[in-house]
Parts: C-alpha cells; sequence; structure tokens
C-alpha cells in the first residue's frame, strides 16, 4: 500500500490541471477531518508533521507547498480553532521567509477573538513586520483592537492603540496628524470608533469627546456609529443634553441618524423619567423616516413603568403590536414587572395569558415575580393555580421561582409546606441560597416557631451562607420573639464578623429595645444610622418605631414632634403609620383631646411646599378616611402640584361660576393623563361636595 504522502503527491500531480490546489487541499482537509477527527494532532492524515521537511533528506518526497496552499491550511486551522496547527504552519513559513499577505492574519485574529484570546492577537500583531515581511495597515490593527474590545479589556485597548499611535503635537507637525508608530499608517473612523467607544466604557467621557473632535484633524468623517457610540457614553455619565445636542449637530454635518441613535437617547430620557421629551423624538423618528423598533418601544415602555403609568404602557404595547413590531419576551416582561411592582399581580398575571397567546414565552423570572405579587397582595389561590399551570406546561422553575413559592407560603403562615418545596427544590438539584433559607426562618418565626427558625439558622451557618441579610431576618425574629439578649448577642456577632448591619437590621434592633423600654439605646443606634451609607439610612419604618415609643411615653412627646421635622427635612415622606400614631397621641395624651385635623392638614402644606406631592396626598387620603376633610386652601395647593405638568389650563365664565355643576368636566381637563391616585383625590372631592376658591383661581 502506497503511503499517505505519496499517495497525496501522486493524487496532486494528476489532479493539478484540472483542479486549483487551493480547491484540492480544501477537499482532502474536509475528507479528513470528516473521517479521522478535527484533533488536528500528529495522527490526522493532514497533520502538519506532513509537510514538515525532513533534516535528513529534505528531498525524499515531502511536499513543497504554496502560498494558496498556506493560506488554505490557515483558513481551516483558524475556523476550526485548532491553534497548535496553526501556530506550525506559521513557524513553517516564518522557518522559509515566507510573505504572508494581511487577510491571512485578519482570519487568525479573528479567530483569536471567538476563542477569547486577546494577548495572541496582540502578540501576532506585533510579529507580522518582522517574522512575515507584512507590514500592517489599519485593517489589522483595527481587527486586534476589536478583539481587545470584545472581551471588555478596555483599558487594555487603550494601550495597545496609544503604544502603536503616535500623537504628533503642535509644533511637530501643525496638523496634529496621528500616525502608527514605524508603520506609515494612519487610523480610520473604524479606528475612532472603537478608541471612543473604550473610553466611554471607562468612564472617560471628556476624553472621548476630545478624540471625537480630532477626528476631521485626520481628514476622517465620523460616521452614525461615531456619533451613537459617544451619545451612548454622554448618556450614561447623565449628560443627556450634550448627546441631544450631538443628535441636532451630526444631522446639520449631513450625517443621519439610525434607530439605534434615536434608541439611545430614548432609553436615557425614560430611566431619566422624560417621557415627554421622549415622545418628542420618537415624532422625529417618523419625521426622518426612521421607523421605532423593538428597542424604542421597549425602552418608551420602561419608562412609563418607571412612572407608573402602566395603563399606557399596556396602551403603547397595542400600538405596537398594530404597528406590526411584534413584542418581545423583554417587552412583556417589562410590563409585568412594573404591574407587580405596582400591586397589580392580578393583571399582570392576565397579561401572561395574552404573551401565551400571541406565541410568547415567559421566562423563569417573569413566573417569579407574578407568583411573588399574588402572594403580597393575599391572592394564594392564583399564585399556586400559576405555579402548577407552569410546571404544567414544561417549564422548570430555578432557585428565583422556588424561592419565589417559599417566601409567598411563608406569607401566608405556612411554613412548613414551604420546607416541603425546598426539599422537592434540592431533590431537583438546587441548593437553597440565603435568599430562600432567610424567607423560610421569617415564616417560623412568623408561626411563633422560632426553634425551628433557629435551626434553619445553624444550617445557614453549616452552608457558609450567612450575610447582612440573614441576620436582619435572624435579628427580627429574636427580637419580635422577645429574646432580646439573644438578638444582642447576635447583633455583636455581626458586627465582629465584618457584616454592616442594614436598615432592617438597624430596625428590628431599635424595635427590640424600644420594646424592652430601652428607648434611649434605641435612639443611641438611630444616630449611629445618620453616620452610615445611604443604603443604610432610617426610612420611614425606622422613624414609625420611635415615634411610636416616644408617643406612649407622655413626657417625649415634644420630642417625637421634633423627630418628625428632623425627618421630613431628611426628605422621608410619612405614611399612614405615622399618621396613625400622632393621631392617637393628640386624642390620648392631650387635655383637652384634638382630633389632628389642624395637625394632619399642616403636615400636607408642609409637603406640598416641597412638592412632595405623593406624601401630601397620602396625608389626604387618610384625613378623608378619619373624616377631616383638609381646608380648601390645602385642596387648592393639592390640584395646583398636580397640574403642574399642565400648562396654559384653562376654563369658561359659566364653569368659573357653578364649579357643582360641571365636576366632571373639571375634572376631565384637570387630571386627563394624571397619576391614577389624582383621580381618587378629585372623586373624594365630589363625594364630599367641597367648593373651592382655589381651585377657581387656579382655573
Amino acid at each position: 500500500m502506497l503511503k499517505w504522502s505519496t499517495t497525496l503527491s501522486y493524487s496532486k500531480s494528476r489532479l493539478s490541471s484540472v483542479i486549483p490546489c487551493k480547491f484540492l487541499l480544501s477537499q482532502l482537509f474536509s475528507h479528513a477531518k470528516h473521517n479521522y477527527g478535527d484533533d488536528g494532532d500528529e495522527n490526522s492524515p493532514l497533520s502538519p508533521q506532513l509537510f514538515m521537511p525532513s533534516s535528513s533528506s529534505p528531498d525524499s518526497g515531502s511536499y513543497k507547498l504554496g502560498d494558496s496552499t498556506f493560506y488554505s491550511l490557515i483558513h481551516n486551522y483558524a475556523s476550526s480553532a485548532d491553534f497548535r496547527s496553526l501556530e506550525k504552519v506559521l513557524d513553517r513559513i516564518k522557518s522559509e521567509r515566507r510573505v504572508l499577505v494581511e487577510k491571512c492574519f485578519i482570519v487568525i485574529f479573528r479567530a483569536y477573538g471567538k476563542a477569547h484570546l486577546p494577548n495572541k492577537a496582540v502578540d501576532l500583531f506585533q510579529r507580522m513586520l518582522h517574522d512575515f515581511r507584512c507590514r500592517p495597515t489599519v485593517k489589522s490593527f483595527n481587527s486586534v483592537l476589536n478583539v481587545i474590545i470584545q472581551e471588555h479589556k478596555f483599558s487594555y485597548a487603550l494601550d495597545f492603540y496609544y503604544s502603536n499611535v503616535v500623537a504628533l503635537r503642535s509644533g511637530v507637525c501643525k496638523d496634529n496628524i496621528l500616525n502608527m508608530k514605524n508603520m506609515n499608517i494612519s487610523p480610520n473612523v473604524l479606528t475612532f470608533n472603537l478608541v471612543i467607544k473604550a473610553m466611554c466604557k471607562l468612564g472617560l467621557v471628556d476624553r472621548a469627546v476630545q478624540v471625537f473632535r480630532e477626528i476631521p484633524l485626520r481628514n476622517c468623517t465620523p460616521d452614525v456609529f461615531t456619533y451613537s457610540t459617544l451619545m451612548d457614553g454622554l448618556c450614561k455619565e447623565n449628560r443627556i443634553d450634550e448627546a441631544v445636542s450631538l443628535l441636532d449637530e451630526m444631522q446639520i454635518e449631513g450625517c443621519f441618524p439610525s434607530p439605534v441613535t434615536f434608541n439611545v437617547l430614548i432609553s436615557a430620557l425614560c430611566k431619566k423619567g422624560d417621557i415627554g421629551r421622549a415622545a418628542k423624538l420618537v415624532d422625529n423618528m417618523f419625521l426622518k423616516d426612521c421607523l421605532p423598533n423593538e428597542a424604542t418601544y421597549n425602552a418608551l415602555i420602561h419608562g412609563l413603568c418607571l412612572k407608573g403609568k402602566l395603563n399606557k404602557a399596556v396602551s403603547l404595547l397595542d400600538r405596537m403590536v398594530m404597528n406590526k413590531c411584534v413584542p418581545n419576551d423583554v417587552t412583556y416582561g417589562t410590563i409585568i414587572n412594573g404591574l407587580v411592582k405596582h400591586g397589580r399581580a392580578f393583571d399582570g398575571a392576565n397579561l401572561l395569558v395574552s404573551m401565551e397567546e400571541r406565541g410568547r414565552h415567559a421566562n423563569e423570572y417573569v413566573y417569579s415575580a407574578l407568583i411573588s405579587g399574588l402572594f403580597k397582595e393575599g391572592k394564594y389561590e392564583e399564585a399556586m393555580g400559576l405555579w402548577k399551570d407552569m410546571t404544567g406546561k414544561g417549564h422548570k422553575p430555578n432557585v428565583v421561582v422556588y424561592s419565589a413559592l417559599i417566601d409567598g407560603l411563608c406569607r401566608e403562615g405556612k411554613p412548613d409546606k414551604a420546607k416541603e418545596v425546598m426539599f422537592e427544590m434540592v431533590k431537583n438539584g438546587f441548593n437553597p441560597n440565603s435568599r430562600t433559607y432567610s424567607s423560610l426562618m421569617r415564616g417560623f418565626f412568623k408561626a411563633s416557631e422560632s426553634h425551628k427558625a433557629i435551626l434553619l439558622w445553624k444550617e445557614i451557618v453549616a452552608n457558609n451562607l450567612e450575610n447582612e441579610f440573614c441576620y436582619s431576618v435572624l435579628i427580627d425574629g429574636l427580637c419580635g420573639d422577645g429574646k432580646l439578649k439573644e438578638a444582642l448577642m447576635m447583633w455583636k456577632q455581626m458586627l465582629y464578623r465584618g457584616f454592616k448591619p442594614d436598615v432592617v437590621a438597624y430596625s428590628s434592633m431599635i424595635h427590640g429595645l424600644c420594646t424592652a423600654g430601652l428607648v434611649e439605646e434605641g435612639m443611641n443606634l438611630f444616630n449611629e444610622m445618620l453616620c452610615l451609607e445611604p443604603e443604610s439610612q432610617p426610612d420611614v419604618i425606622t422613624y414609625n418605631i420611635l415615634l411610636n415609643a416616644l408617643c406612649k411615653n407622655g413626657g417625649s412627646i415634644s420630642r417625637a414632634v421634633d423627630l418628625l421635622n428632623y425627618m421630613l427635612d431628611l426628605g422621608c415622606d410619612p405614611d399612614v403609620i405615622t399618621c396613625d400614631i400622632f393621631l392617637r397621641t393628640l386624642r390620648e395624651k392631650l387635655e383637652p383631646p384634638q382630633d389632628g385635623r389642624e395637625f394632619l392638614d399642616e403636615l400636607a402644606v408642609r409637603l406640598l411646599k416641597r412638592e412632595r406631592i405623593k406624601g401630601a396626598v397620602t396625608i389626604v387620603e387618610v384625613m378623608l378616611q378619619k373624616f377631616l376633610p383638609p381646608k380648601a386652601s390645602t385642596w387648592a395647593r393639592v390640584i395646583q402640584q398636580l397640574c403642574k405638568p399642565k400648562k396654559g389650563l384653562a376654563m369658561n365664565d359659566s364653569l368659573k361660576e357653578d364649579l357643582d355643576v360641571d365636576l366632571h368636566t373639571c375634572c376631565s381637563i384637570l387630571f386627563n393623563g394624571f397619576e391614577p391616585y389624582s383621580e381618587d383625590v378629585w372623586a373624594e372631592i365630589r363625594i364630599n361636595k367641597f367648593t373651592f376658591e382655589g381651585v377657581v383661581l387656579l382655573l
């Protein structure tokens, strides 16, 4: 039988007249991979050893490769990520002092990029001229730079850029041209795009702007990608106005924005809550014959959900379908999450049904949000029905879904059933995380089974899962169970182990101290909180704990009022519980008793003066529930704040003269498009049949 090398030489000589060498070798390479595997080892019929010259007998049958053969080998080895064989071929090319064309290097650079080997790409780039007599052009440079950036090594990318580019300063070269060091090539617009991207990712936006302004000095023109990249960087630094001005500039320069360009700005404005400007940009898109895509609608829907305008978000979803723009999982997930966060999980479940009818399938995170939301709204049957529906359709729950179900069952006072779910979770190969254990531990504390909660804590410690959240739940449970001594021990252990208590841990500890009558110790912890990071600052729950403790002590009411003032000054709005604490105190602790109307009315006015409308409306709602109607002037302030987004409101004289007759008309004028609570306020106005000179003056 002929040796493989002899057979190959014979076949080559017979077929060379009809089949190009490159085609022949490519076919043989494919045949070899099919029959012998893709390992590129020395036993492969097309091993690089086959083509290596014999040291003892250089002419003993070794095949003399042509350039096209080398190119085919490089292409095939690179596409199959066989870098060991590829490097042997490169060594052969180097030893024979052959010239390798640049396109081969670009193929290799891309292969290194797919294999996440940026260092290899840089090393080969630096050897191109010396080892392979190939002078790199900007194409090679951009290929390597792109490989580095794709690996998110942005600092490395800039180092590579600056190490290969010399900025000729004014005085040396009057037009400040950039030239590659010792390579006689210049960067092009793609180079600048990549550099600007790296700088923006590193937060070096000012330097990116400087590079952007230098592009024309190199006789390059920024393209739509240049503008879009820089706009994105500016938006991420909350410099949205500068980004919008770039949109105007690019159009003046004759560069037409793409949907991506608009989406960058629309997304930034929506995240900031400026839905109005975002909507104007959408109008601008239509004027430029640039149709919104899925990303545009998703950004708008996300912004509407952040603002609580969920009905408008759902309407936009319907319009999206009408415009033949298919909603994706992100679209539905955003609205469903928004509905859940605003206490409308049941509506979210209905939207899930609509989503599946349109052929979309929710992921585990959507299911977990819905299950958690339904439990929080007290809809136990609906939550369990959704769980059964999910598993019945073949969706496999993950840790997040299991944890949501366990937390929900614990909220319903069913910790034992929740523990059974945790056993099922472990059986299916999922390990409970700290959140899972914490939910179950809280459930047992709530069910007055603290001994089971302590056993769970021991499991947490055994699995090294303890963190700030676990400690917070444990301390809260111990304090609620009257075990202040044990809670203080865990507090000290938490600090000793280097964990920083969060607002929940502090509030729990303060509550335990105040319940035990140690109000001053609780105040000391509160003062300690004020010196911590923002995430550990007191919230309304912390304030309510202390306000309640101070008000129960008849001699500390003035301190409670001082603490309330401090609460307002720090930007924390009172809630329903805060109002109840002071209403009870005014009726039970003062002589003569007061109904609290003056107190709450003044509190609402103070919030309105600070333009904290949500807090003020909360106070007004409490007053209406307690049959303590606010003053007419307070109503006028409320309506004035609600109407602030609207400009140029007007009414005719007949409406001014007879508000009672046309209240419905007033309602539609004043509250069309405002927050949902504004309609409730107006409904209360109608129910109580108030007529307000403040409203008349406003209109």
